[in-house]
């Protein structure tokens, strides 16, 4: 008999890498995943920085590098952060195998088993994941269309003593959502209040298509509470692994501990590609190329879903990010419309998962970014036929 861990007695795979299992089939239209679309790859460009890269520094490339990352890419997330106002220095950077081993990390660093943990509600699937991971105990605070409810947040800290905030304030997964700025600012004076340590999961928010562009949490930061994971993911390409993690250096020392017994350090030949892609002016034109791309999508995504689904469905209109977030009818429960949806050779993401507390059974996620623009009218019909069917059971 195998004797696991008791962490990971009740931990079970991601749901929806399960779900979307079921979208492998031929010719099926998939809303299901949250990646970017392949097509916005720098394909030629990265390869040509990869060559350059075994050409100029081969070796050394090869070899070992430090935990805390590739200094010049680490100057210039620096520079490019200091540009947007922050007051942050090269020292309060940690250059991380994407932004989810920020999260996994920072729960190394911080949580004890029972420790809290204060979650939005939905949230995000793979940081419940990385939080029970380490046997924490969550305090759920419900969010509507301006983001997280700060009165609830309030009514929470109140009344407990959480370690951690986690919160995806821009363009949210899985809602789309972005908390107003006002809130921003109460959920970091709620911080400082109760000495809570705030997880700002950013890998979306270079990805607008309309509306203003609002100051992050780090940016509001007084205290030091915020630690900021960014992404280069869903900018340039997930594939390589290249994220970063932004705090203060007493934190940022504990997540450079975590690190080293944990990768060692994040790839030298994927750092130094970043570190091109972004230092010779690639990046800002590239992310301007994909938001068009990107807006486009969205925007015939939400036609569509007004031509086709029936009225008493309702759902987001993000700003920017990569999801739409679709409120069934009460009764409905999207995990049984997916069996249907398949069938017609379509796939969405049922919302429950992204719960902890059962609720979500009439809610579902779309994704939008990784569709074909000829196939997002079609599979938004098909749905529509599930939807219109289900309503008139």
């Amino acid at each position: 008999m195998l004797r696991f861990a008791k962490r990971f007695e009740n931990l079970s795979g991601s749901v929806v890498r399960e779900i979307l299992k079921l979208t492998q089939q031929k010719d099926i239209i998939s809303f299901g995943g949250g990646m970017p679309s392949a097509d916005s790859f720098p394909v030629e460009e990265l390869a040509q920085l990869a060559a350059d890269t075994f050409a100029d520094h081969g070796a050394q490339m090869l070899q070992y590098g430090t935990t805390e990352g590739y200094q010049p890419l680490r100057e210039w997330i620096a520079g490019w952060l200091q540009a947007k106002g922050w007051k942050v220095t090269v020292d309060n950077i940690l250059i991380i195998s994407g932004s989810q081993q920020g999260l996994d990390l920072t729960s190394k660093a911080f949580l004890d088993p029972g420790d809290q943990v204060v979650i939005e509600s939905p949230s995000y699937l793979a940081a419940f994941q990385i939080f029970s991971s380490y046997q924490a105990s969550y305090l759920a605070v419900p969010s509507d269309d301006e983001g997280m409810r700060m009165d609830e947040l309030e009514k929470v800290l109140a009344n407990n003593s959480p370690k951690l905030m986690y919160t995806i304030p821009t363009f949210q997964n899985p809602t789309g959502i972005t908390m107003t700025l006002e809130r921003r600012k109460k959920l970091i004076e709620l911080a400082n209040k109760y000495n809570v340590i705030v997880i700002e999961d950013d890998p979306y928010g270079y990805l607008r298509y309309s509306g203003e562009e609002l100051p992050s949490l780090k940016a509001l930061d007084t205290e030091d509470k915020v630690i900021y994971m960014g992404s280069f993911s869903k900018i340039v390409a997930p594939g390589l692994r290249v994220g970063f993690a932004v705090a203060n250096q007493e934190i940022l020392g504990k997540l450079v501990i975590g690190k080293q017994a944990s990768d060692v350090h994040t790839s030298n030949l994927s750092q130094q590609i970043i570190y091109r892609y972004c230092s010779q002016g690639m990046l800002e034109p590239h992310v301007e190329k994909i938001c068009a791309t990107y807006k486009a999508k969205r925007d015939a995504m939400l036609a569509a879903m007004d031509k086709h689904f029936p009225k008493s469905v309702t759902w987001t209109k993000p700003e920017g990010g990569l999801f739409i977030w679709c409120t069934l009818p009460e009764g409905l429960v999207s995990t049984e419309l997916l069996k249907e949806a398949v069938e017609k050779q379509v796939a969405f993401i049922p919302g429950a998962p992204f719960y902890l507390n059962g609720q979500g059974q009439n809610m579902l996620r779309l994704n939008f970014s990784n569709s074909e623009m000829a196939s997002i009218e079609e599979g938004i019909r098909r749905i529509g036929e599930v939807f219109s069917k289900a309503v008139s059971r």
